[in-house]
């Protein structure tokens, strides 16, 4: 997948079918407009924004980030994409007209299928919506489609309710919206070693991304990034500050089940798939252990269900 760091670099996309959007996680009704999108065309193509507009417009009430640049541009290759404009986005671009926007498109970029949402608006001051576009496409030839909302089991999918649900731990309440668990990418780095001098050794995951879910045990699957056809590992990772150590540093901690061998240093990606239980004080070692023991088996039972 090819990817375009502006549309002012994106003028060999002519004939596109071009689908607008954040597209933040990438979730159902992300994948729908893409889907749309590579029906029509030469190439299908994705629109996105860097960073969030909400970062340059609102920077103290922006949403956390469910996938960060690199991961969404992974994800839009996954989704069949040729390729990708990722338009940077200042408050100089957000002041741009909607006769600008139009204008940049469907001139500059030369697409002839625009895909956008139902709720789709663009330009300064959002003036600019689904009828404004139509009307700008239909003056140049070109067509924009309408893609409804997807819900599932009743709930639209959309980028807030996935954040809403990572939040408050509800992972595979996110993972249908997804199509997908919800994932993460980090570093193993040097921990304190309590998770080994209790029997249980963890990969103490140092992540970039800017949403985690909430505090609490979880079955998850890890694989280890840059190395080709590397397995998906089963595993039990416990978010936030371990409590009955004493210790007030939120960190995701991952063991790896029926794993042995050295990860520091190493690259992972972390699934989650389930919360077993909310983060809880013990009143001695040998009651966590015991705790853990039943996390373990509490896994495998979401990660062979999972595995089906």
């Amino acid at each position: 997948m090819k990817v375009f760091h502006g549309v002012s670099e994106a003028r060999e996309l002519a004939g596109c079918a071009l689908a607008l959007g954040n597209f933040d996680g990438v979730h159902l009704g992300h994948q729908a407009l893409f889907a749309e999108a590579r029906r029509h065309g030469a190439s299908a193509v994705a629109l996105t924004f860097q960073p969030h507009p909400g970062k340059v417009l609102q920077p103290d009430l922006a949403p956390k980030l469910i996938t960060l640049l690199p991961r969404k541009l992974e994800l839009f290759e996954a989704c069949g994409l040729d390729a990708a404009v990722v338009q940077p986005f200042t408050r100089e671009y957000a002041r741009h007209s909607p006769h600008d926007f139009e204008a940049s498109l469907l001139d500059e970029v030369g697409a002839r299928h625009l895909v956008v949402g139902h709720d789709f608006t663009y330009g300064a001051a959002r003036a600019g919506d689904v009828d404004t576009l139509r009307e700008a496409a239909a003056a140049r030839g070109a067509q924009v489609y309408v893609v409804p909302a997807v819900t599932v089991d009743g709930v639209v999918a959309s980028s807030s309710k996935v954040r809403e649900y990572i939040l408050e731990g509800r992972v595979s309440a996110a993972q249908r919206l997804l199509g997908r668990p919800f994932d993460l990418d980090g570093t193993v780095v040097t921990g304190h070693g309590r998770g080994r001098g209790i029997g249980f050794p963890t990969a103490n995951v140092d992540t970039q991304n800017e949403l985690r879910p909430a505090a609490g045990v979880y079955a998850i699957r890890v694989r280890l990034l840059g190395t080709p056809d590397s397995p998906w590992l089963p595993g039990v990772a416990n978010i936030g500050v371990k409590p009955t150590f004493g210790v007030n540093e939120v960190t995701i901690e991952a063991h790896l089940l029926d794993f042995s061998g050295d990860l520091y240093g190493r690259e992972l990606r972390v699934q989650f798939l389930e919360r077993l239980r909310a983060e809880r004080r013990f009143g001695s070692v040998a009651e966590l252990v015991g705790q853990i023991k039943r996390d373990v088996e509490a896994a495998r039972a979401v990660i062979a269900r999972a595995s089906d």
